[in-house]
């Protein structure tokens, strides 16, 4: 079991940016790892994620080449950077991981542990 506490989020101006921080209670190595987002009045979606084994990154259509996700060399914390903001991105942001790793997945069912969540709010 892994516990997850997100944090960095906050208010910026669009074309901004952010850095989102996981921390874990145990090393990310053994998981994938992932974000996701809930707008408001919209489902949860996927925006990121990254398999450590298979050294892979996924992105969402819409956050590719803006977001980055990434870890530290300890493997307890996972990033999310994300520069060019956009109102759209206005959310709050959940990390998650996930003990499935022999594929990298932008479906939720397939992550096991969630923090709980950290607001993101950009104004135009």
């Amino acid at each position: 079991q892994v516990q997850l506490v997100e944090s960095g989020g906050g208010l910026v101006q669009a074309g901004g940016s952010l850095r989102l921080s996981c921390a874990a209670s145990r090393r990310t190595s053994s998981y994938n790892m992932a974000w996701f987002r809930r707008a408001p009045g919209k489902e949860r979606e996927f925006v990121a994620a990254i398999s450590w084994v298979l050294g892979r990154t996924l992105y969402a259509g819409s956050v590719q080449g803006r977001f980055t996700i990434s870890g530290n060399n300890a493997e307890t914390t996972v990033y999310l950077h994300m520069n060019s903001l956009k109102p759209e991105d206005k959310a709050v942001y959940y990390c998650a991981a996930g003990s499935i790793t022999y594929s990298i997945s932008n479906e939720s069912p397939y992550y096991d542990y969630w923090g709980q969540g950290t607001q993101v709010t950009v104004s135009s």
